[in-house]
């Protein structure tokens, strides 16, 4: 089986394709920028609407508590993600 001369020049933009794309995905844009470094951070409730707690953060991000039981004014240690509008509530 011989490859014709249209197959030998597909196959090699194939290739450079995907190496292109390889070189990009690595450098330009690289994997661990998807992994975010978990923040602990101290913080007073705002609000409490029907169960989603609002609270303020250093990274001026407001940060959303799903399944929150507190009141407005309780102190709690939260965890997110940087540059994440979303918490959870770190128990002790």
């Amino acid at each position: 089986m011989e490859i014709s001369s249209s197959q030998k020049t597909s196959l090699v933009f194939v290739g450079a394709f995907l190496t292109a794309g390889i070189v990009l995905s690595t450098m330009v844009f690289p994997f661990w920028n998807l992994i975010r470094e978990d923040v602990y951070e101290e913080v007073t409730i705002l609000t409490n609407d029907e169960g989603v707690c609002y609270v303020e953060t250093v990274d001026t991000i407001p940060k959303t508590i799903e399944d929150c039981s507190l009141k407005a004014g309780d102190v709690v240690t939260i965890k997110f993600g940087e540059g994440l509008a979303w918490a959870s509530i770190v128990e002790p």
